[in-house]
């Protein structure tokens, strides 16, 4: 049966080959990250006039019968436009045992372009949830926010990571873990229902600047164009205020980073989470998995901090440098991977500070 936690790299090929989780065309070595797998966009994608989810006893295509309002063929190229939801189709498929149950979130990249993407199931209550032992098909709700993307089969906007038993560590586990091996790299660690962290507004370059803010009416992003894109033509550098901090406007969203700058042992894996539902009146991230090795020592890192995606909600809002915006929660991985972010693999976002997403050329 495996020991409790989350399952990683090395298992995940062990439930590739077994059946667990089925695909074709087959999943790539590519997809396997050390506490996750990527997930594949498949050929169709339906354009919906409402977000939904399948509820108890219901399936996906059924609810696609009652919302969709037209099918797209993603095989040619399609373009997904900015306030419509879509549902598309994944490659993958799950048989899951009774013990497994999985979580799902969009990649880094993914959040970083106000795409919001969420993962769907049969019979579920829940978005970016898979119950124990679940068999069936699994679909991704695509809602580009602030800009249009250009998608076809095979892109990877998600990734899901699946869980054996219980494996989130309590607060005392994370405190001795913290004294054992620092988890952050400021004398002061809130640790409060996970680890806590921060906004960092300090300027920053010759320009000074704090963040970047999403330019409305931008053009078509290619999802598939890595190191592309002028960032000039997208995003417009944010300053703080005379008086310090920066005021959200209502609607927009911005990129800011952590203060601190963290880092995830080889034996654990993190997830990203708001400290409150609405926290105050912006939303803080789209993207939460924090692989294995990230910012830490035996991957070559030393502390990488944490990129905030932010959006701010009806009212403008005035945010304020060391302002708390979230926590890391810390869970056991079920065996050390064989694999860690930013040592075995090409990652784009170790030792990062203030950072757009890969389609960005570098600032």
């Amino acid at each position: 049966m495996g020991e409790n936690g989350v399952i990683p790299s090395q298992q995940l090929r062990t439930m590739v080959a077994d059946g667990t989780i089925v695909a074709d065309p087959a999943v790539t070595g590519e997809q396997v990250q050390p506490a996750s797998l990527d997930l594949r966009l498949g050929h169709r994608a339906w354009r919906v006039r409402a977000s939904f989810l399948a509820g108890r006893g219901r399936t996906v295509a059924a609810r696609l019968t009652e919302f969709a309002m037209h099918e797209i063929d993603l095989g040619p190229g399609a373009v997904l436009e900015t306030g419509c939801v879509y549902v598309a189709e994944l490659i993958e498929r799950l048989a899951l045992p009774p013990q497994v149950s999985a979580v799902a979130n969009a990649k880094s990249s993914t959040g970083r372009l106000d795409l919001l993407t969420r993962l769907i199931t049969d019979r579920s209550g829940e978005f970016d949830r898979v119950d124990p032992g679940y068999h069936g098909p699994i679909f991704a709700e695509i809602s580009p926010r602030t800009f249009s993307v250009l998608v076809r089969p095979g892109l990877r906007l998600n990734q899901i990571r699946f869980h054996r038993g219980t494996s989130r560590m309590t607060d005392e586990a994370l405190a001795a873990l913290h004294g054992e091996d620092a988890l952050v790299n400021t004398p002061d660690a809130l640790i409060d229902g996970g680890l806590g962290f921060s906004v960092d507004l300090t300027p920053r370059g010759p320009d000074g600047i704090v963040g970047w803010q999403a330019r409305r009416h931008s053009g078509l992003i290619d999802l598939s164009l890595t190191d592309h894109y002028d960032p000039a033509d997208y995003w417009s550098p944010v300053h703080p205020r005379s008086q310090g901090g920066i005021i959200l406007d209502p609607g927009a969203f911005y990129i800011l980073v952590s203060r601190e700058a963290v880092s995830v042992p080889p034996e654990t894996a993190a997830e990203m989470v708001p400290y409150m539902a609405v926290a105050g009146e912006f939303r803080v991230h789209y993207a939460g998995f924090f692989d294995p090795g990230f910012g830490h020592r035996s991957a070559g890192g030393s502390g990488s901090r944490g990129v905030l995606e932010v959006r701010c909600h009806e009212a403008p809002f005035a945010l304020e440098h060391g302002q708390p915006v979230g926590r890391l929660v810390y869970e056991r991985m079920a065996a050390v991977p064989d694999l860690l972010y930013g040592r075995d693999l090409g990652s784009n976002y170790q030792g990062q500070e203030l950072k757009l997403s890969k389609h960005f050329r570098s600032l």
